[in-house]
């Protein structure tokens, strides 16, 4: 853990999903809490397998740890805070997704997430302190408006239920290498019951669901790391590179060294020689 890692910290959605957009728009899940403010354009999320749409002015609070996934339109647009897990800053410890349509409430919000990249950008004595404070008031904010929303928090079907289980198993397991069948049995249910109510709420079947948990670790370990192919595989609950690799290409279109050089190559600097030099 970095000394970032231990404050709150703010960033564009851009920022906080880094590049490529499988990052966001495959299920993964975060170390630290995540506020969300969608503060232009329209997207849909994928939380703990329930598939929901986001709007403008669109408040949502990701749990660290939550099986999570995010698509914005070319225009959406938000802000994000993160909060370390287990310090004292109070969040909720279940997805929330909050439509904040009172005025006041919205730049009450706004304003405390700009506070709060004046004083990131700043980097003035004591800024840390000023972060903790900021994320507080955010925290508070956030309590208020859960308490204060209109509706009554939505009930899940029988089918959201079944799938909000299996995504909290699928995060917790992906790595054993264990076929979504076993999934099910966990459950008590049968594949095909399964995957029918992973279609209702999520869009996708529950195959479809653990596989795209599994790219999105595979892909972030092969651009992120410098452990070899074959380590990879074993953390990822794979009988072989081989296979490992097999299921890179399937599923990416491209082998896991092939990734590896298309990454650093996007990353690398550019180092030009200036005419006349």
């Amino acid at each position: 853990m970095t000394a970032l890692d231990k404050h709150p910290r703010i960033m564009s959605i851009a920022q906080w999903t880094g590049a490529g957009s499988w990052r966001a728009e495959l299920p993964h899940s975060h170390p630290h809490h995540a506020l969300i403010w969608i503060t232009r354009g329209q997207g849909r999320c994928l939380v703990e397998g329930v598939l929901r749409g986001l709007g403008v002015h669109t408040a949502l609070c990701v749990p660290a740890g939550t099986l999570f996934a995010l698509e914005m339109g070319k225009q959406g647009f938000g802000t994000v805070c993160t909060i370390p897990a287990g310090g004292p800053l109070l969040m909720p410890d279940q997805p929330t997704l909050l439509r904040i349509r009172d005025v006041l409430a919205q730049a009450e919000l706004t304003g405390i997430m700009e506070a709060m990249q004046r004083e990131q950008a700043g980097a003035r004595d004591f800024s840390d302190e000023a972060m903790n404070a900021h994320a507080t008031l955010l925290t508070v904010w956030l309590r208020r408006a859960i308490i204060d929303q209109p509706e009554d928090p939505p009930e899940f079907s029988a089918a959201q239920r079944l799938v909000m289980a299996y995504a909290a198993l699928v995060e917790r397991d992906f790595t054993t290498g264990k076929p979504m069948a076993e999934y099910a049995r966990t459950l008590g249910v049968t594949p095909t019951h399964l995957t029918r109510a992973c279609r209702i709420s999520a869009g996708m079947t529950a195959s479809e669901l653990l596989i795209r948990r599994i790219v999105h670790a595979a892909r972030d370990l092969l651009e992120t790391t410098n452990n070899p192919a074959n380590r990879i595989a074993a953390m990822l609950g794979f009988r072989s590179a081989a296979y490992f690799s097999r299921f890179v290409l399937q599923h990416t279109g491209m082998t896991p060294t092939a990734l590896r050089k298309a990454r650093a190559t996007a990353t690398a600097p550019s180092h030009r020689m200036s005419r006349g030099a």
